[in-house]
């Protein structure tokens, strides 16, 4: 059920994301990070789970974030802004971060290791980081590795929220069996928001809740 609240904040979602949105700034290293300005919600997942895909249905913009079918092909922090406040204060700006893809990618070793070293340094020092978004795909549900990046965070004290991807890839008895491994899951990790996210970026089915969250999110920030 759908409360006038709920309502209200899809609607600003749609309007939010409405706008205009492109590339901002992109990072190889945590000396590189761009000033930390307005507040940040960040996407984290294994390679090829769906990350750019989700930024794209997010903005409506195919292009915005680029997607790939070889995993790994994202190897910096990839930065993305909004259109500015009403009243032009950039502290209550939003900005979208595309991590690199954790787990199996088609690079060097050495380098796969850095992507890592750089996405647990940017989450235990980014003050302004509000939330990161941790994507999983509907099909497999958790990994070890994606166990790791919940305990960095948890360790990291940073807010973060399960985002399942890719739910018109799975029956609808199997999507609800791992909602509910999911859950139990989280149960484990205080750290984690409560609620579950359920999208597909193919459909566009929970991108108005997601819009909604981060709506939700930016106003807790900026009071």
């Amino acid at each position: 059920m759908t409360t006038d609240n709920d309502a209200e904040l899809m609607e600003a979602g749609r309007k939010m994301f409405a706008g205009e949105w492109q590339f901002f700034w992109a990072s190889p290293s945590i000396e590189t990070l761009p000033p930390m300005h307005g507040v940040e919600v960040a996407f984290a997942g294994r390679s090829n789970v769906g990350k750019s895909s989700l930024i794209n249905a997010l903005t409506g913009r195919s292009t915005l974030a680029r997607t790939s079918h070889t995993p790994g092909r994202t190897q910096e922090l990839i930065f993305f802004e909004g259109p500015p406040s009403p009243d032009g204060d950039k502290e209550t700006a939003l900005r979208l971060v595309d991590m690199p893809g954790y787990g199996y990618a088609s690079a060097p070793k050495a380098k796969i290791a850095s992507w890592t070293s750089l996405i647990h340094k940017f989450l235990q020092g980014r003050a302004n980081l509000a939330r990161v978004y941790v994507l999983i795909d509907s099909r497999h549900g958790f990994k070890d590795v994606d166990m790791q990046v919940l305990t960095t965070l948890d360790k990291s004290a940073v807010s973060y929220q399960v985002v399942l991807t890719k739910c018109d890839q799975v029956k609808k008895s199997e999507l609800e069996q791992t909602l509910l491994e999911t859950a139990e899951t989280l149960r484990k990790h205080p750290a984690a928001f409560p609620d579950l996210l359920v999208t597909s970026s193919r459909t566009g089915e929970g991108m108005g809740e997601l819009r909604a969250a981060m709506v939700r999110l930016l106003r807790e920030r900026t009071g």
